[in-house]
């Protein structure tokens, strides 16, 4: 490129550079930053830092971004990224010199609920506390902060101001549900009932506790509840109070997909013509049953943030999928992510398989009793486990590696087994590094291991970092590596999407998958984030009973087969988008989900599906019919093309027999 074109497209970009506090070390270091980098040759400031410095400063100004200090840099502490200067005058808020930028507003609009939808680190925590009024937006200028008036003249003409205006006049209650629920009883603590009667302002405790399934832990102290239970306790707790604003961080973590389902229309039920709801939720097909609209957030995480205009749902989740932005003519992911899936498996390859046997199986622990029927597994299979909370899925798979023993004396074949539990406690004293070579040093030191597996989750960046300071999404990470780093004939994987963003749910599973395929093993998952279960599962379980009372394990199935007996037991029907094929939740009495329930097939592998009937589709409501109609028009379409495509084969015949004739 000439120098003149060059010096063009700089002028176009402006510069972040950020500093990881946690990694940079300038008094272990030799400073290589400073003495590499070809400003400060120059005699110019643009790296600040000594020996007696706790981090480097860099100046973003003086920064010519060749990158040198990155290199350098012993720790991977420095990142310089390039954006496109008309950002810089939509920057909302920066915490401090080389941190963390955040870029746009998303916009909440009364009577209709927003997701947000974005990776782990990109900002969607801060806009949350920005629109709360916990954090004031410095517009970008940490040294010199502007006054509120300052803030409400920059969004002159906007609905940012009037929403300012009103939480400034304290004319606007503003409720947040935090994302870390194990948190809660640590500051409130007491029993479920009291709490939710002294936060009572609705008058609709009793609605809430029967409709989230809270009767049965009303005498419990928060303390004494799981996962799910707190989580169904926090959302009631938000519920039952007056405001006009209700934020949800993460509200179906711990939770099945039933009560997943539930929490959605719990969350909905809130909205009125006055009040706002947001929602941030990495499962999309919860966003996708209860947003209006949606904002894609993306960016680098830890560094900035870029927050999209709003779309309807179904084009904003497509457009974080594709990892392109049409209207801003951007592609922030260098690959679109799609949900092909094989419901049959080859032939060749399934007789090449080495097939295992378990008995028929019972358990009784104390209330609950648990009933396996006899089934098969086979190597380089995954078996996603569905059921409900509380139905015997660790159980089962307890008793299938011999922890233990059925009360029937039934002969389980001895197998060993890799576990990753559901809740990761570390107690490892040590860093990452450590923690990995002490448990799976032979699978660490492995090339393709590291291909496979740590690259993917991107393990490398975590290798400095102690165990005891990783963040849920990072324990994860870990978690599922050493789980596949332990040899082992099964592997159980207990929730493996838990406190990852949806981009690292797909990497996540597609990691898993790819592991189990090569090692020739089996995995048995239990997931509940449904478009994780059906990209992962080869077979599937299906439990049926009540949750906590006596519920039997069905044999293994192919994945249609038992996602629909299991949605059936839930009464909800998916559909695929014609896309990327992901699983799309029908709204319940929708036109798609009666034709569905009248066909029974509650989970479509495609979307090539007979017409609705005419006294259904008259019974639909318009946004039913307008998303149906969409997918409709796609099939149409779809078989005009293979119409056209027979046609012109047809033609093609026929010319070459006339060819035949004339010689």
């Amino acid at each position: 490129m000439p120098p003149k074109r060059q010096a063009e497209e700089q002028s176009k970009l402006t510069r972040i550079a950020v500093v990881n506090a946690d990694r940079c070390k300038p008094r272990k270091c030799n400073l290589e930053c400073h003495k590499c980098c070809p400003v400060v040759l120059q005699g110019k400031l643009c790296i600040e830092v000594n020996h007696q410095s706790t981090i480097a400063k860099i100046s973003e100004e003086l920064c010519i971004g060749c990158a040198l200090c990155v290199k350098k840099c012993p720790y991977d502490a420095i990142r310089i990224i390039n954006l496109p200067s008309n950002l810089e005058k939509d920057t909302v808020h920066r915490y401090g010199p080389n941190s963390f930028k955040l870029h746009r507003l998303p916009l909440p609009r009364p009577g209709q609920v927003l997701g947000l939808v974005g990776a782990n680190g990109t900002g969607k925590s801060t806009a949350l506390s920005i629109l709360k009024g916990r954090i004031k937006p410095n517009l970008g200028r940490y040294k010199d902060e502007p006054g509120w008036d300052e803030v409400l003249k920059y969004f002159r003409g906007s609905e940012h101001q009037s929403y300012f205006q009103h939480l400034l006049d304290d004319k606007m209650r503003v409720l947040l549900k935090p994302q870390y629920v194990d948190k809660v009883p640590k500051t409130n603590n007491g029993e479920v009932d009291a709490l939710l009667a002294k936060a009572d302002e609705r008058h609709m405790k009793d609605h809430f506790m029967d409709v989230l399934d809270l009767k049965n832990v009303a005498n419990r102290t928060l303390d004494k509840l799981s996962g799910g239970e707190l989580q169904r306790f926090t959302i009631g707790a938000l519920c039952v109070q007056n405001a006009r604003v209700y934020m949800f961080d993460e509200p179906s973590s711990y939770l099945d997909v039933r009560q997943r389902i539930t929490a959605a229309q719990v969350i909905r039920s809130m909205l009125t013509e006055t009040n706002y709801v947001v929602v941030v939720e990495h499962d999309l097909s919860v966003v996708d049953y209860m947003s209006d609209f949606v904002c894609v957030l993306y960016g680098v995480p830890g560094i900035y943030g870029v927050v999209t205009m709003p779309y309807g749902v179904r084009e904003g989740i497509n457009i974080f999928l594709d990892g392109f932005v049409p209207t801003e003519n951007l592609r922030f992911r260098d690959e679109s992510l799609t949900f092909h899936i094989a419901d049959e498996i080859d032939e060749g390859v399934s007789k090449r398989r080495a097939m295992n046997e378990y008995p028929s199986m019972t358990k009784n622990l104390g209330t609950f009793s648990l009933s396996v029927d006899a089934g098969t597994f086979s190597d380089s299979e995954i078996v996603v486990l569905l059921g409900e909370n509380g139905c015997g899925k660790t159980t089962f798979i307890r008793m299938l590696a011999g922890h233990v023993k059925p009360d029937n004396d039934a002969e389980v074949p001895k197998l060993s087994i890799s576990y990753k539990p559901q809740k990761i406690a570390p107690k490892f004293q040590g860093t990452v590094r450590d923690l990995l070579q002490t448990k799976i040093y032979d699978m660490y030191c492995h090339p393709q291991f590291q291909t496979d597996v740590l690259k993917p989750l991107t393990i490398e960046e975590l290798l400095d970092q102690e165990v005891q300071n990783l963040s849920g999404g990072q324990l994860q990470r870990v978690g599922i590596c050493i789980a596949l780093g332990t040899p082992a004939n099964i592997y159980l994987i207990d929730e493996p999407s838990a406190y990852l963003d949806s981009d690292q749910r797909i990497i996540a599973s597609r990691v898993i998958k790819r592991f189990i395929l090569h090692s020739k093993r089996t995995a048995f998952v239990v997931e509940h984030d449904f478009i994780m279960a059906t990209y992962l599962a080869d077979k599937v379980i299906v439990y049926e009973g009540t949750p906590a009372v006596n519920c039997t394990a069905k044999t293994p199935c192919g994945l249609l087969e038992g996602m629909n007996k299991f949605l059936k037991s839930l009464n909800i029907t998916f559909r695929r988008d014609p896309t990327n094929f992901r699983p799309r939740i029908n709204k319940l009495d929708s036109v798609k989900d009666r034709e569905q329930k009248a066909l029974g097939n509650y989970f479509y592998m495609t979307e090539e599906v007979e017409a609705p009937k005419k006294a259904v589709a008259k019974a639909g409501n318009k946004e039913d019919s307008d998303d149906e109609s969409t997918e409709v028009s796609h099939h149409k379409k779809k078989q005009q093309q293979h119409d056209d495509d027979s046609d012109d084969s047809d033609d093609g015949k026929k010319g070459k027999g006339k060819r035949n004739r004339k010689k």
